[in-house]
């Protein structure tokens, strides 16, 4: 058998073989290229540019008029509100079923309902409510005619500022609940253990121990709240419609197509809505980096 030499000058090359491992992302990469960063570039674009496409910073300039300015601070009003009573709430749930004395089996279905309360967002959570907290709502009639409380009177509106803040709170909580459970999981018993060694009270060590290890956490998930209900648009316009001047129902006004509308100033408001939430969910990542560094 004849073997072909091969000259020192001329080495066998070693195949270059296709990274196989990474076509599996490859659905996904495409996914965030066609509906994320090519729309986000449209709406960046857009909003430096006159209809004819001649560069412009009167789009932007246009969201410091006071009405645009005025949209702009009820939505952070309402998405703060939300993030606050959602991290209060959905931390005191977490902590009960976790740290708590309630059955463990409560767990799972806690989690469960979370992660699909967590996505329940749109007209259907505007019908529910409207359904359940609305003017002819079921609760509100069964608290008018059989308890005699008229939440009209009392000042509640669900077409309003708390109103809207309570349905976004449907969402809030549960995901403030997923978030914050592998935090409250990452509580090692042996730092309770010296805590009680070194003589702290359970009120000590939560405030000395536990509660400044959860904090980054607690804070960048409300930070990740607010940036969840600032972007919230669906569900805005299918409850309140143009009853309540907030930045998404303002945005839907300029782009829908009306001869009043202006695109443009659309797409200037786009960016701002993507600068206050890309804002949030930097801090968000930061806090989360930190946190992270405490629980391992």
């Amino acid at each position: 058998m004849s073997t072909e030499a091969v000259s020192p000058g001329h080495q066998a090359r070693p195949r270059t073989k296709l990274p196989l491992h990474w076509l599996g992302v490859l659905p996904f990469a495409a996914f965030v290229i066609l509906f994320l960063i090519m729309p986000t570039m449209k709406i960046v674009i857009g909003a430096f540019q006159r209809p004819d496409g001649s560069f412009t910073f009167d789009n932007v300039l246009g969201l410091f008029t006071p009405s645009i300015m005025a949209a702009y601070w009820i939505s952070i009003k309402i998405s703060l509100a939300s993030a606050i009573l959602g991290c209060l709430i959905g931390f005191g749930v977490a902590a009960a079923v976790i740290l708590g004395g309630l059955p463990a089996w409560i767990r799972s279905p806690l989690l469960t309902f979370s992660g699909v309360a967590s996505n329940f967002a749109g007209v259907p959570l505007a019908f529910a409510f409207l359904a359940t907290l609305g003017p002819v709502g079921m609760l509100t009639v069964f608290l008018k005619t059989q308890l005699g409380i008229d939440l009209r009177l009392l000042g509640f509106n669900l077409l309003s500022f708390w109103g809207l803040t309570i349905t976004y709170l449907f969402f809030q909580i549960p995901l403030m609940i997923l978030i914050i459970a592998p935090a409250l999981d990452g509580l090692k018993r042996e730092w309770r253990e010296a805590a009680s060694i070194l003589g702290a009270t359970n009120a000590q060590y939560w405030r000395l121990v536990a509660f400044p290890i959860l904090l980054p956490s607690i804070l960048g998930t409300m930070a990740l709240l607010f940036a969840n209900a600032f972007g919230a648009v669906a569900t805005a316009i299918a409850l309140t419609g143009s009853s309540l001047n907030i930045v998404p129902i303002l945005l839907f006004a300029q782009i829908r197509g009306d001869v009043l509308g202006d695109p443009h100033l659309g797409y200037a408001l786009a960016f701002g809505m993507i600068v206050v939430t890309g804002i949030a969910n930097g801090l968000y990542i930061w806090l989360r980096a930190r946190s992270e560094r405490w629980m391992k």
